[in-house]
């Protein structure tokens, strides 16, 4: 019996580093004092993100954490701790994160890790602020059209002015 609880907590231990390793951002928060409707509405968020979120006993979090060598997480393994893990885009679990807590005042983010880093809660406010993957990507496909759209402008521009130029001239020639 005994040996089957290790098995199990050893295979815990295994998963959780696992999405560790896997996240490109992690988020730790304390979640006590939630109500029931505010989880089930922020597991919703998460899941419309792309974002895992588990609450994870602080034991299986630091044996995990020292199965990949991460230093700097043992001060956060304390009280309730619920996860966060951003495998897509490392802003969204961060700006779901910050909104959520600014809103219902409740709760508090711990810390995090972004690519292996430890983050503690105002550098995951700062990464709430940073523009989403898709935003930057349509920032970018937007600075990479403007030159065409500019050009194709200038195009469309051509004939008209070159219309007018010969209208122009026409005129000239017709009034000597």
């Amino acid at each position: 019996m005994k040996e089957e609880k290790l098995l199990s907590k050893q295979e815990s231990v295994k998963d959780v580093a696992d999405k560790m390793q896997r996240a490109q951002c992690m988020i730790m928060l304390d979640y006590r004092g939630l109500t029931v409707e505010e989880v089930t509405n922020l597991r919703t968020q998460f899941r419309n993100a792309g974002v895992e979120y588990k609450v994870i006993k602080n034991n299986i979090l630091k044996r995990a954490a020292d199965s990949l060598e991460y230093t700097g997480l043992d001060d956060f393994f304390k009280g309730p701790t619920a996860v966060a893990f951003g495998y897509e885009d490392a802003v969204a679990p961060a700006k779901i994160l910050s909104k959520f807590v600014k809103d219902t005042k409740k709760t508090e983010i711990k810390a995090g890790m972004l690519d292996g880093k430890v983050i503690d809660a105002a550098g995951i406010e700062n990464l709430a602020k940073l523009p989403s993957k898709e935003e930057l990507i349509a920032k970018m496909l937007g600075s990479m059209n403007a030159p065409i759209t500019n050009f194709v402008g200038t195009l469309a521009a051509v004939p008209g002015s070159f219309v007018r130029v010969l209208n122009a001239i026409r005129e000239q020639k017709e009034a000597n």
